[in-house]
């Protein structure tokens, strides 16, 4: 019975969440401006740009709520995947 209480428990990702997701675990960097808007993926080896269309500010911060990325300390807002 506690097994189907944690499955329960995992969060729902939206489509646009796990192309995020995905993207970070294949290498790519997610960057946004100060204020946590304007989402890039970026990949550090070739320095490719990738902008999400569907991603935006609140994409951002539900994930980070969510403990699903957490906001890099460097001067540039980039964030990690927690997974």
């Amino acid at each position: 019975m506690a097994r189907k209480k944690a499955a329960n428990l995992l969060p729902k990702l939206t489509d646009t969440e796990q192309d995020l997701l995905s993207h970070i675990q294949d290498g790519y960097q997610l960057e946004t401006d100060s204020l946590g808007g304007n989402p890039v993926l970026r990949r550090l080896k070739d320095n490719e740009e990738i902008r999400p269309l569907s991603a935006n500010r609140n994409t951002v911060k539900a994930m980070e709520q969510r403990g699903l990325i957490s906001p890099a300390k460097v001067a540039t807002r980039s964030l990690s995947c927690g997974v």
